[in-house]
């Protein structure tokens, strides 16, 4: 794997962007920092998978991937992507690793999201670690409640999630 210092991962990015994957890396982090909703999910592929730090069970398909995304949205404030990883995860999979910084509250979180891509350039697979665990259990409340309260998942009996 190769790392790229986040000062120099703009100018990386337009070397490297000679694969599908790489332009959406690109337009991924765009959408992302700008907020967009709508080209975020775009990228997406209809049977996208996505792993949550907090969440042992992935979310699966289009429609829930693109209810979370609404929610995270939300919930991360003072989001920026600082550096990008790029490689081979698990085969042929061209992946790429982005690494962030973010504040839930007043949390800070440190995270990644190790994505892996298919051959057209959309996203298969989204995979989200953040650090440290406060940071990782005030998100997991934050995006329970966003998602209850969008109708996602139902309220919780017993105030149990």
């Amino acid at each position: 794997m190769s790392t790229t210092p986040a000062a120099e991962t703009r100018a990386a990015d337009s070397t490297s962007a000679d694969t599908p994957a790489a332009r959406s890396t690109a337009r991924l982090r765009a959408a992302v920092e700008q907020g967009d909703h709508d080209a975020i999910v775009e990228l997406f592929r209809e049977d996208i998978v996505f792993h949550s730090p907090v969440k042992f069970r992935p979310f699966e398909g289009l429609p829930t991937v693109s209810a979370l995304f609404t929610v995270l949205l939300r919930t991360f404030e003072d989001f920026r992507y600082v550096g990008e990883l790029s490689g081979d995860v698990e085969g042929d999979a061209e992946s790429r690793v982005l690494v962030f910084r973010a504040r839930v509250g007043d949390k800070q979180i440190h995270g990644i999201d190790m994505i892996q891509f298919d051959d057209e350039g959309r996203i298969a697979t989204f995979t989200v670690m953040v650090r440290p665990q406060s940071a990782a259990m005030a998100l997991s409340d934050a995006v329970f409640a966003g998602l209850v309260a969008d109708g996602v998942v139902p309220a919780p009996q017993g105030g149990q999630q």
